[in-house]
């Protein structure tokens, strides 16, 4: 069960590494620089999906997260919280409605992180209150105490809270990275849109198989070594 504000999304193909935005900047993810976010990755935003793209995109992420906590890259997570007082929602609601808020009553697990990526201990959730995960909460600090000053996003939607993020991430210094084929959009343009837009502007798009391969380097040298 899904509120109406939110689209039933026909399936479409995730780009590939060819089909990304020429990149402005040469910035490459580093795992020694490196945090992982995995946005709003919950039951009801999920819902709306007829099949593809979600299920490589949840491997894909779950992949990610998997090699970055055994590279000791942290790996935090966003989640709207199920209840939401009309102060906390704000102008969402003028937008969205109640959101999770109008289904959690009948199914309770909706605001629940799908199993696919369910958190692992030392994983951090944030409570998600605005389009940008840094809003409302200490994401900022959390990636300064870290010493990180790149983030890795996966999840959905791409050209809302995933856009937004990112642009906010570069406007704190903080190199964001969308893996293109670790997240979703309501349609293959939307997606497309969000990658070219973050390409263009504020940050840089790779594919999961090239993310994977530099969070592993630590662990590949070690093992040469």
């Amino acid at each position: 069960m899904t509120h109406v504000s939110l689209p039933k999304i026909p399936p479409y193909p995730l780009p590939t590494r060819a089909e990304l935005p020429r990149a402005r900047v040469g910035w490459r993810p580093d795992p020694s620089r490196a945090a992982l976010l995995v946005h709003d990755a919950q039951r009801y935003f999920l819902a709306p999906y007829a099949g593809d793209p979600i299920p490589a995109v949840l491997r894909n992420a779950a992949a990610l997260a998997a090699a970055a906590r055994l590279a000791g890259v942290p790996v935090l997570y966003t989640a709207q919280p199920g209840r939401q007082a009309p102060g906390d929602r704000g102008l969402l609601t003028d937008m969205w409605g109640p959101g999770i808020g109008a289904v959690v009553d009948a199914d309770p697990g909706a605001a629940d992180i799908v199993d696919a990526l369910a958190p692992a201990p030392g994983d951090a959730v944030l409570p998600k209150w605005r389009y940008s995960a840094f809003q409302r909460s200490d994401l900022a600090e959390r990636l300064a105490a870290a010493g990180r000053d790149q983030l890795l996003v996966t999840g959905v939607y791409a050209h809302i809270g995933i856009q937004a993020t990112a642009v906010e991430a570069f406007m704190r210094d903080v190199q964001p990275f969308l893996v293109a084929d670790a997240i979703a959009d309501f349609s293959r343009e939307r997606h497309d849109e969000t990658l070219a837009y973050v390409a263009r502007t504020c940050g840089g798009v790779v594919v999961a198989a090239d993310a994977l391969a530099a969070l592993s380097a630590p662990a590949v040298a070690e093992a040469g070594a």
